[in-house]
């Protein structure tokens, strides 16, 4: 059985960054699922309200090859306070699983201390919770086991760097392809 991608929401995410990169990854036929950090109805920034598929809780990380985390306010803060997100991140990293953060998300990845040393790219204005890591400005950024895009318009990109970096980059040019995005 294939390892999980493990996409955790909490009240105030960006709605647009997670579903756009949740569809990348399931069209490129990942098992990915969506874990509330502490309900499964969770209400993102802009109100809409999804419901996830587990709490994370429930979930081992043992069983995942990555953990993705959308940005938003207060979404990203609520990411990077939880000592159980850290915990559950750090364990799949450690056991060689990616991380991957969009828009102010690579906050929580900075407090776990997964981003010294890497390059990274994120929302601006943020700068002050990166241990002093400075985001390139670039869309997305792949280092190493380490993904991070900068915001809403990068989800796309962000999808297929996740893909790349879980070993499924060849697929991701014809799938944009098909889904007109440039």
């Amino acid at each position: 059985m294939s390892k999980k991608i493990v996409m955790v929401l909490t009240p105030g995410f960006e709605e647009a960054e997670a579903v756009a990169t949740a569809d990348v990854l399931r069209r490129l036929g990942f098992e990915l699922v969506l874990a509330g950090l502490e309900t499964l109805e969770v209400v993102g920034a802009h109100n809409m309200k999804i419901i996830a598929d587990a709490e994370l809780a429930e979930l081992d990380a043992a069983d995942a090859a990555a953990v993705v985390l959308p940005g938003g306010m207060p979404g990203s803060m609520n990411l990077r306070n939880s000592d159980e997100l850290m915990e559950f991140t750090r364990a799949v990293y450690d056991n060689g699983g990616v991380a991957a953060a969009i828009c102010a998300a690579p906050i929580a990845l900075a407090r776990f201390g997964l981003t010294d040393g890497k390059r990274i790219t994120a929302y601006p204005g943020f700068e002050q919770y990166l241990n002093g890591n400075r985001p390139t400005g670039r869309l997305t950024e792949r280092d190493g086991r380490i993904v991070t895009g900068k915001g809403p318009g990068a989800a796309f990109e962000f999808g297929g760097r996740i893909a790349e970096a879980l070993g499924k980059g060849g697929a991701v040019p014809r799938l944009f392809e098909a889904m007109f995005v440039a």
